[in-house]
């Protein structure tokens, strides 16, 4: 009789448990039994595994052989346990030694000629794996360098399981032929989903210098929504956009992440983790820098947005712009119970989906911007424009955005038409990206500095109660919030959201605390309601 172990990694939405993979041989009839809650993907890596061996020069074993999934209450799936299960199968039959592979943990999937083939999520696994205590992973050469990432563990990339077996055998190590240059490499097609990227309208700054980058210049006029794009990069803050069709909504909105800083270490992890698990994690880029956008189409269901599907819950949009910006341009157009479903993730940063597969918490903490027109036809607010919409066509439209979602945007601006002077005579161009991005991180620097040693770092995270304790506005600065408050135009959680927006606003300025004016600017971008209070970059600074 021979045993063996080695270890893999089970993934649950984008957290994993490290699973030991048991292989027990005993005399009998040949066979090949696989337990511990396998889906139909594992399953079949009975048959990869078989081939694979034998295709590697090493000798199947003929004898009853058992191979346990432990633990085996929970769900595994996919094809990442091949590389585990080959080398377990062959330390208990003796071609390896069982020692060499009792600590390894190792994630790959076989091909029947015995190459490792690379799988979606080996950053999260890897991750995982660091946190249960081991240091040592095997994982396909193609994605070492994700793997890599993890600090404090050591990463073998390997091509082959002929290669492997030579490793841990301390054999000389076969030199596996690459792909032939002009050739198609058809290894990692495991390491995408084909279209999911187009599916959720996902799109990353573009790289290096050699295409277009959307620069703020470009937008002309629009000094108000340019406001309040650099107040919401700068604090977080969810943005609505309103105004008719053409008036430059999505040309704002597409400029955001041009403005908003590159994500720190731990952010580019967990946005790495996300994509990888989702399989769109761009070729040759094992970590994301720059904050994701995502743009769904306003024909998305709640599943493509919140996160679902069948089996175990995969990640949906608002997890793909994780510490990004999520773009919902015809915001009305959505249905109800898909925005309704947003109301959880903006407060709480997360996403908790259940289904009878199981219970998955994915990471959801973005920067939401709405987009969206006044009426059916767009041109409600246009003087003259012959508007034709019935008001209780209007009121329906508008109606569609509901008031506990409204209720959790921070920043609602009014995107007025751009004048002739502003297109073609070029005055009202404003500045570049890079000169806004400068104020953004001061801000931002500013904010952190304040927030250290508090497991917040923007303003926008800050609870309500800290900024009516500890971080205290100037004496007197609330007395016009607090009339609003009583005339019900705020609410308890649009009092909060304004002091949020007022240190943002102060941070942009330079500003120790926020004073009278800083509220004022913040109500104004919260209700809409002119206050006389100059809302250009300069008022600002």
């Amino acid at each position: 009789m021979g045993f063996a172990r080695a270890c893999s990694v089970a993934l649950v939405g984008v957290e994993g448990v490290v699973v030991e993979v048991q292989a027990d041989l005993e005399p009998g009839v040949a066979a090949f039994t696989l337990v511990g809650l396998p889906d139909k993907s594992l399953v079949e890596s009975r048959d990869r595994v078989r081939a694979a061996v034998v295709n590697s020069g090493a000798e199947w074993p003929q004898k009853k052989l058992t191979v346990g999934l432990s633990p085996a209450s929970v769900p595994k799936s996919g094809s990442g346990f091949d590389l585990a299960v080959a080398c377990a199968v062959l330390g208990a039959a003796g071609r390896i030694d069982p020692a060499a592979v009792a600590d390894l943990v190792m994630i790959g999937e076989l091909g029947l000629d015995g190459r490792v083939r690379p799988v979606r999520g080996i950053l999260p696994a890897v991750l995982a794996a660091a946190e249960a205590g081991y240091r040592q992973v095997v994982v396909p050469e193609q994605t070492a360098g994700e793997a890599a990432l993890v600090p404090g563990i050591s990463v073998l990339g390997v091509r082959s399981l002929r290669q492997l077996i030579a490793v841990l055998g301390d054999e000389p190590v076969p030199d596996e032929p690459t792909a032939d240059q002009g050739r198609p490499d058809a290894t990692g097609a495991g390491l995408t989903v084909p279209g999911a990227g187009l599916g959720t309208g996902l799109a990353l700054p573009v790289a290096g210098g050699g295409a277009h980058r959307p620069d703020l210049a470009d937008v002309a006029g629009q000094h108000r929504a340019r406001q309040a794009l650099e107040v919401a990069a700068a604090g977080g803050h969810h943005l609505l956009l309103s105004g008719p069709p053409g008036a430059g909504k999505t040309m704002l909105a597409e400029r955001l992440t041009g403005i908003l800083p590159a994500l720190s270490r731990q952010d580019s992890l967990e946005v790495t983790a996300v994509h990888s698990v989702a399989g769109i994690l761009p070729p040759g880029e094992p970590l994301i820098s720059r904050a994701p956008y995502c743009a769904p189409h306003h024909s998305a269901t709640m599943q493509s947005l919140i996160g679902g599907g069948n089996g175990m819950p995969r990640p949906g949009a608002v997890s793909l712009a994780h510490r990004g910006i999520l773009f919902l341009d015809e915001a009305p157009e959505f249905s109800g119970r898909a925005l309704d479903a947003l109301r959880q993730p903006l407060e709480s940063g997360h996403v908790v989906v259940a289904r009878a597969a199981g219970v998955v918490r994915l990471p959801a903490r973005f920067l939401m911007v709405l987009a969206a027109n006044p009426c059916p036809c767009g041109r409600h607010t246009l003087a003259g424009a012959g508007c034709e919409c019935p008001p209780s066509a209007v009121r329906r439209y508008q109606a569609r955005l509901s008031g506990p979602l409204l209720d959790r945007v921070d920043l609602r601006v009014e995107v007025e038409p751009v004048g002739r002077a502003d297109l073609i005579g070029g005055g009202g161009r404003g500045e570049s990206s890079a000169a806004v991005a400068d104020r953004v991180r001061e801000a931002r620097e500013r904010a952190a500095e304040r927030l250290a040693g508090t497991p917040w770092s923007t303003n926008s995270e800050v609870p309500g109660h800290e900024l009516r304790t500890r971080l205290v506005a100037a004496p007197g600065a609330l007395a016009a919030a607090e009339r609003d408050m009583e005339r019900g135009i705020l609410t308890a959680r649009g009092l909060d959201r304004v002091l949020r927006v007022a240190w943002t606003v102060a941070d942009l300025r330079a500003a120790g605390r926020p004073d009278a004016s800083d509220i004022a600017v913040a109500l104004e971008l919260r209700t809409g309601i002119q206050r006389g209070v100059p809302l250009r970059a300069e008022a600002v600074r």
